[in-house]
């Protein structure tokens, strides 16, 4: 449905965009990928052999081998445990991660900000916070400013929720900031693109 609000676009049109060299808010994926609990200690369990695998494929650059596993590890999981239980909530996150090292930004954001959504229903505003920061990173990789604007909406919709109450959100309003000075930018590229856009289809023809 079209975007609405103070950045209402028209309807967005999705596109994998371009990957930028993975920072920090994927920490937590990165914990899961190196085979430890939030403790820093190992992490047993059926999940342990699996999360292995995708670990090496990652290091190895088989990004393809470890999207296909992840996925088939996360429905294990779920199936296992049900849908919020912390571990499938962790492997959602490295499945998050990975998809942005396999230049999908798109399906990285939308697992971040859901797991952010999911975080933020649990009374967990640390955890949510980090899946918003994630998101954040993955949007930042789309470049085309209609399908950012989009994007941006919904994830400034989540991180107000968070911003509102207690927590690391709240605490951190700069970042927010930032994200929101970011959405007039790229407002003013879409509003350029467009005129291009119109320029280019009303010229008269030599």
């Amino acid at each position: 449905m079209p975007a609405s609000g103070p950045y209402a676009v028209p309807e967005c049109m999705i596109d994998p965009g371009r990957r930028q060299a993975p920072i920090r808010e994927f920490a937590v994926a990165e914990t899961v990928m190196g085979g430890t609990d939030a403790d820093g200690k190992a992490a047993p369990g059926p999940l342990a052999e699996p999360v292995a695998r995708i670990n090496e494929a990652v290091r190895a650059g088989r990004t393809a081998e470890a999207v296909e596993l992840a996925g088939t590890t996360t429905d294990q999981a779920a199936r296992m445990y049900g849908q919020d239980h912390p571990e499938v909530l962790g492997l959602r996150e490295l499945t998050a991660y990975i998809a942005y090292l396999a230049d999908d930004p798109l399906r990285s954001f939308r697992l971040s900000l859901d797991l952010a959504r999911i975080r933020h229903r649990q009374h967990d505003p640390r955890a949510a916070y980090g899946n918003v920061q994630s998101a954040a990173a993955a949007w930042r990789a789309v470049r085309d400013p209609l399908q950012g604007l989009c994007l941006g909406q919904e994830l400034l919709g989540v991180w107000d929720g968070l911003a509102a109450g207690a927590g690391p959100a709240a605490d951190d309003i700069g970042q927010l900031e930032s994200a929101r000075t970011r959405m007039g930018r790229l407002a003013a590229r879409a509003r350029a693109r467009h005129e291009e856009d119109r320029g280019g289809a009303t010229a008269p023809q030599r």
